[in-house]
């Protein structure tokens, strides 16, 4: 996951399950290791691995983490977020699961904190964070560059020496299969955005035009809502870059309508990453206009405007940074 800023170190609590195994062998031998095979001549799973295979083959992923026995925050933040019955539902599932060791890095008090009833709906925020639709076996996630949680956001995937790695987490055991979907265990808790859209463009600091423009054109409330939305942001830059005088006619009241249609060919509704706009070639914005996307050069545009940033994700919506005002016609 991306964002504007740095995440601020907020409370989490998430899935728990398995125990550590490292990524100690050679590169040619990582990727067997990661599903589970040999390193080195020597295998990866211990009994103790194999028997919780064994057993979560014939248990979904709520059953598998109880019969553990050492995943009791898991169990507190499902019972408290209210997912114990999607997570014991059909399926399938893909969980990346961090251990309790994970939870201990968390600042004191952290978890204590969200499960506090009034912080039930961040803690299921975070909790379907690392929950991806669909089983994604090992040999799968090497070959990602991310993957739609059910929370909405984009995870990050990538490889490193070490092994795999999702977002700021290093993958540490996989393929751990259950009768409703498959969990990979993490070492480190993941979090997602918990800014709106609004939040990030006020904390970058190079938007300040562009949120005077939404609030004058009456767009703050909508874009501060559950959305999902996807921005194309001109940066401030960009507005400095129109005909004299043209902002400050367009911030007047009288201009509010016209402000608001222009705000409108900003917005596309849903979540979309850059990758798939490129894909689809249009898209249709807010206002009912088209937007069209190219790649130019290796740069990817829009309405002749390059994003010079992309994907940074807010808790309801997608930023797409533009360097051009896109305008009607």
């Amino acid at each position: 996951m991306r964002s504007l800023t740095t995440l601020a170190a907020l409370s989490t609590s998430v899935l728990a399950l398995g125990t550590a195994m490292g990524f100690s062998c050679p590169a040619s031998d990582r990727v067997a290791a990661t599903t589970g095979s040999t390193c080195g001549g020597s295998t990866m799973m211990t009994e103790t691995m194999t028997a919780s295979l064994d057993a979560s083959s014939r248990n979904d992923i709520i059953d598998t983490a109880a019969a553990a026995g050492s995943f009791k925050t898991l169990a507190a933040a499902l019972q408290a977020a209210d997912l114990i019955d999607a997570l014991k539902g059909d399926g399938p599932f893909t969980v990346f699961a961090p251990t309790d060791d994970a939870f201990a890095k968390l600042p004191k008090g952290t978890v204590q904190m969200l499960l506090k009833p009034e912080n039930k709906g961040l803690l299921a925020a975070i909790l379907t964070y690392h929950v991806v639709p669909g089983q994604v076996m090992a040999g799968d996630v090497i070959t990602r560059t991310g993957a739609t949680s059910l929370n909405g956001q984009r995870i990050d995937i990538a490889m490193d020496k070490g092994g795999v790695m999702v977002d700021n987490a290093r993958v540490v055991k996989t393929d751990i299969l259950c009768a409703n979907g498959v969990i990979h265990v993490i070492d480190s808790v993941i979090m997602p955005s918990t800014d709106t859209l609004l939040d990030l463009a006020a904390k970058a600091g190079s938007f300040n035009t562009l949120a005077a423009a939404i609030d004058a054109a009456g767009l703050a409330r909508t874009l501060s809502g559950k959305g999902p939305f996807t921005v194309f942001a001109p940066t401030d830059a960009a507005f400095a870059a129109l005909p004299k005088g043209t902002v400050e006619n367009l911030l007047k009241p009288e201009n509010r309508d016209t402000l608001a249609s222009i705000l409108k060919l900003h917005v596309v509704p849903g979540r979309v990453m850059i990758a798939d706009a490129l894909k689809a070639e249009t898209l249709q914005t807010a206002e009912g206009a088209r937007l069209r996307f190219e790649l130019r050069g290796g740069t990817i545009t829009v309405n002749g405007a390059a994003i010079v940033d992309a994907d940074l994700e807010a808790s309801n919506g997608v930023v797409q940074v533009i360097d051009r005002v896109i305008l009607p016609g």
